[in-house]
């Protein structure tokens, strides 16, 4: 590949990155212009305003990850069941302009008869491996609603959606809870967010231990600040703690920076080494996946 535009195309927010024959970033680009944001048949235009000038370059190919390829969004692309590695994901890619223009299907699987879907997370997961020079692991990455993959030689075997940063949102904002926190979201209170994972590693469940942010807050030994960084502390201690981490040396987390700094400062409290990979796993997965596509 001379010539390759990979796309991040989400609820929120659209991102770009035109990459070099060897997978290295050129250039970037980033819009407002999720896929909420598009009116229906409105797809092709916003590609077209934000990328036509690159897609115009010689040989260029794109693929796009994420949203896109729902049912809301651009054209669906079926899910890819797991296990699955490049070959399957590229395989299963649906062509929108063919030979230039495709969506990356997302992945599923099957855990006690539920199914279970990620989209666009499967580009940072083959993309993280490959940079850190991997073919097995364990994989997070935070958000809304994180997920964790377990990799085998390279194919993604299993993977489950954990919605920790939505239970976190409802709690912070539209619980109890919310009378006692600072309206504005903080920086990182280390102490607290490390004793909010204690007690959930230690509890039964966080329907108990998430009460305790309003009693610490009525007895007035703690203030609001560092109640919202406890409060992060136990939800992220109740995902790891439905985890099974036992037998696992280290976790491979995928986010920004501030989410990553709390899932490796949780993971360390179990003995758990953290290797970070940030937003450029995304480009890289993607690039694997078109230098995999059937020629």
């Amino acid at each position: 590949m001379t010539a390759f535009l990979a796309v991040d195309w989400g609820t929120s927010s659209l991102r770009g990155a035109w990459l070099a024959a060897d997978g290295a970033v050129l250039e970037e680009r980033a819009f407002p212009r999720g896929i909420l944001s598009v009116p229906a048949g409105g797809f092709p235009a916003v590609f077209e305003e934000c990328f036509g000038d690159w897609m115009q370059r010689p040989g260029a190919l794109c693929l796009i990850s994420g949203m896109a390829g729902s049912k809301q969004g651009w054209a669906e692309a079926a899910y890819c069941a797991c296990p699955a590695g490049f070959a399957d994901v590229a395989g299963a890619c649906r062509w929108i302009v063919p030979g230039r223009v495709a969506i990356v299907p997302g992945l599923s699987c099957e855990r006690e008869d539920t199914p279970d879907v990620m989209r666009g997370e499967e580009a940072q997961v083959f993309g993280a491996l490959d940079l850190l020079g991997l073919q097995d692991g364990v994989l997070v990455l935070p958000g809304t609603h994180s997920k964790w993959v377990r990799v085998t030689a390279g194919r993604v075997e299993t993977f489950a959606t954990v919605m920790t940063g939505e239970f976190y949102a409802l709690l912070r904002q539209h619980s109890i809870l919310a009378r006692t926190l600072p309206a504005a979201e903080g920086g990182l209170d280390g102490e607290a967010f490390d004793a909010g994972v204690a007690l959930s590693l230690r509890s039964a469940s966080l329907m108990q231990t998430a009460f305790s942010v309003r009693s610490l807050a009525l007895f007035e030994r703690r203030s609001g600040d560092w109640l919202a960084s406890y409060l992060s502390g136990l939800v992220v201690g109740e995902e790891l703690r439905s985890q099974q981490l036992a037998k696992v040396k280290q976790v491979i987390v995928i986010g920004s920076d501030a989410l990553t700094e709390r899932y490796a400062r949780a993971l360390a409290t179990q003995g758990v080494r953290a290797l970070r990979a940030g937003s450029a796993a995304t480009w890289r997965g993607l690039w694997k996946i078109a230098a995999t596509l059937p020629r």
